[in-house]
């Protein structure tokens, strides 16, 4: 065998085909997280961003929960860092028995290091903390890190204690730097760009919604948010002011504190909406095996619920168990209830979804062993949440409707009517399915399908109007794209149940048109097109439909917006020709900065006539200004001969308002062409925040909306 042989020999087996002990690998210290970050938090986009927050601040939250703080504040810097800090116990500083090293350079550069694990003994009844992961964690996804602890408490000579760390490992050794007579902890952060390659830019407002929520679940606990990125406080050295609020910084902030507790948070909750009974119900007890169970819950006259579920103050979005005991409960007491006081008809109950409607609830549990499903905490796993739940929240509704008869009476009377709208929604859905249309045999006959049967591939463009869907059909790729037009703007399905809704034929072809069905019988399986493209006109009657769709989209087909099915178009604002030259644009800054370069006493045409219209005219005075001082500014430093003054191309500018206003060779090359084109993908990253958007917008709280628009008239950009 020849050397050349064996070194392709050689490079094989290192290629994968050899495999052996040298082929596993041992990941060390903080390795892990970086190498696969998703599995700590989730993901490495803006949600997992934020999440670094919440881990910070969670370790706050739980000294506040024992009993050791009552101020949190979170504070976004410059250069993209945030700083949390709180006047807790303070991170121990001294060294442990087994490491040989400080319990706080453990807790930040090793995994599964925390005060979580030792139950009363750590002076924590519950947290939220589990794993010992969360700091470190945060540490190693960041380019720099810096922790301050305030001791005042025995454990180790009072005074500020600091160490700083670099992508998960410490630079120093931790050191005292001041004495101190406070007590805490300070966290600054910088997440590493490399890790989160979406950009590392803080939502400010999502945070805010965020700790609100948090204000609510911690009676007594202060949450202050500041907005420091333009207005850069000042600190004194290493032994910086505790507080950032205290620099006498002048940036936006929010602070909350509230004494209700979950009533407080179900009442903020329903302040768009109009209750139907007085009284919120609210309970707190505590059981064998479960430190706290907390429900508190209202009816209004909304179609959609609102529940929202926490686990040892964690957020739990996608539910649990603790959700289970509470519907099975709720369900099981307004039966009882409707059938004991001839709330019922005849022999029937009612369903899950019949006592969910216009519901608004809170569910708050604290137990002491807790078991999330992920370490993003998304859905609670503990058996015992369910029977604790539902045992004190069912025993204790039940004698809420005992002893208020007029609110049983309004709920019940709520939960009948939810009942016979899903039978008249049935009714609606079975006669269509007699025909066969959901099952996708028929099709709306304005429809202009795509060739492809493959929904990976497949576009269904949603258009205004008759004219733009003419367009559209002429323009797109028959294989991939579909079009359908819709004639005017569709229901309002903001109050509107599902037995109405299918009784309109504009609703009716978008839900043929998508195949995957509506209600109980939605099957996103069945989805026939991977991407649903909102392309409505850029004005304010297009803004409405677009709103009025993604409101029916909203409520009636979440799993699609969760999915990232739904885009919405942009098409150009405006066309410019300069010459041969064409140019589209997509606002009014690029198209100034475009004609404002090298501009000269050119002809401004219209492009439906030789007499340019008003905003072309203000447009040519304000070019011809800069224009005039670009020329004065040469003169004053150059001769006539260095800097001549040429003749510029003819320029035309159309202003689109209405797709149908575009060829189809236009409408291809700026809004269908998927090499060219621009979309923005509709998702939904507080779900709560768009429930009141969504309430405010199109619900019947006119006063609400009237307050919003005067609000906010300043930030809008119409065509008048």
């Amino acid at each position: 065998m020849s050397e050349k042989t064996k070194e392709t020999k050689a490079k094989k087996g290192a290629s994968g085909e050899h495999y052996d002990a040298s082929s596993i690998q041992v990941l060390e210290g903080l390795e892990p997280v970086r190498k696969r970050p998703g599995m700590y938090i989730g993901t490495t986009g803006p949600d997992g961003l934020h999440h670094l927050i919440t881990e910070i601040f969670d370790n706050s939250r739980d000294e506040a929960m024992g009993g050791f703080a009552n101020d949190i504040e979170i504070t976004f810097l410059p250069n993209n860092r945030i700083r949390v800090a709180d006047n807790g116990r303070g991170i121990p500083v001294d060294i442990h028995k087994q490491t040989k090293i400080s319990a706080l350079e453990m807790a930040f550069t090793m995994l599964h290091a925390g005060g979580k694990f030792g139950g009363e003994d750590s002076g924590y009844k519950v947290s939220g903390g589990l794993h010992g992961v969360g700091a470190s964690v945060v540490n190693a996804l960041s380019t720099y890190a810096k922790v301050l602890v305030h001791k005042n408490d025995g454990s180790v000579k009072d005074g500020i204690y600091i160490q700083e760390y670099k992508i998960g490992k410490a630079l120093a050794k931790v050191k005292m730097v001041a004495p101190t007579k406070l007590h805490g902890t300070i966290v600054t952060f910088e997440p590493d760009p490399t890790i989160f390659k979406e950009g590392i830019i803080f939502d400010f407002n999502r945070i805010v919604g965020h700790m609100r929520q948090q204000a609510y679940l911690v009676r007594g606990l202060r949450i202050s948010v500041i907005d420091a990125r333009e207005q850069i406080p000042t600190f004194a050295s290493d032994n910086e002011l505790f507080y950032v609020r205290d620099t006498g910084v002048d940036a936006p902030s929010f602070t909350f504190y509230f004494e209700g507790g979950l009533v407080s948070l179900v009442r903020f909750t329903n302040q768009l909406l109009k209750p139907i009974h007085k009284n919120i119900f609210y309970v707190e007890k505590k059981v064998e095996g479960v430190e706290s169970v907390e429900v508190a819950l209202q009816y209004s006259d909304d179609v959609s619920a609102h529940i929202l579920a926490f686990a040892n103050n964690i957020h739990t979005p996608e539910g649990g168990t603790h959700v289970t005991g509470f519907k099975t409960a709720l369900t099981r007491t307004l039966n009882t209830y409707a059938k004991n006081n001839g709330g019922g008809k005849g022999e029937e109950t009612f369903t899950g979804d019949d006592i969910l409607e216009g519901l608004t609830a809170v569910i708050s549990v604290k137990l002491r062993e807790i078991q999330f499903e992920g370490q993003t905490k998304a859905k609670l796993g503990s058996m015992e949440a369910q029977g604790a739940v539902a045992t004190v929240f069912g025993e204790a509704f039940a004698a809420f409707l005992e002893e208020n008869p007029d609110d049983a009476r309004a709920i019940v009377n709520k939960v009948i009517l939810a009942m016979k709208a899903r039978k008249a929604a049935k009714a609606a859905k079975d006669s269509v399915l007699r025909k066969g249309a959901l099952e996708g045999m028929t099709l709306p006959g304005k429809l202009a399908d795509c060739q492809s049967s493959d929904p990976v591939e497949s576009e269904l463009f949603i258009v205004e109007g008759d004219s733009a869907g003419g367009t559209a059909k002429q323009g797109r790729d028959r294989r991939t794209q579909a079009i359908l037009p819709l004639r005017g703007k569709i229901l309002n399905i903001e109050r509107a149940r599902l037995d109405r809704m299918l009784g309109s034929e504009q609703i009716k072809n978008l839900v043929l048109a998508f195949g995957t069905a509506i209600g109980d019988t939605f099957d996103i399986s069945k989805l026939r097109y991977h991407k649903i493209i909102l392309a409505t006109d850029a004005d304010v009657d297009g803004a409405h439909i677009r709103t009025l769709i993604l409101t029916l989209l909203y409520r009636y087909f979440r799993p699609l917006v969760d999915g990232g099915h739904v885009y919405i178009a942009q098409p150009p604002l405006y066309k410019v020709k300069k010459g041969k030259e064409l140019h589209y644009f997509y606002d009014d800054a690029a198209k100034v900065k475009f004609l404002g370069k090298d501009f000269d006493e050119a002809e401004l045409l219209g492009e439906h006539g030789d007499e340019p219209d008003a905003e072309l005219e203000e447009d040519k005075d304000r070019l011809l200004e800069a224009a005039d001082a670009e020329k004065t500014e040469a003169k004053a430093g150059k001769t006539a001969k260095e800097a001549p003054v040429s003749k510029q191309a003819k320029i035309s500018i159309q202003r689109y308002k209405g797709l149908g206003e575009m060829n189809h060779d236009e409408l291809w090359e700026t809004t269908m062409d998927p090499n060219r084109r621009i979309l923005k993908q509709v998702a939904v990253e507080d779900a709560a925040e768009a429930d009141k958007v969504f309430d405010m917008l199109m619900g019947d709280d006119v006063p609400a909306r009237k307050s919003f628009i005067q609000s906010n008239a300043k930030m809008a950009n119409l065509d008048i």
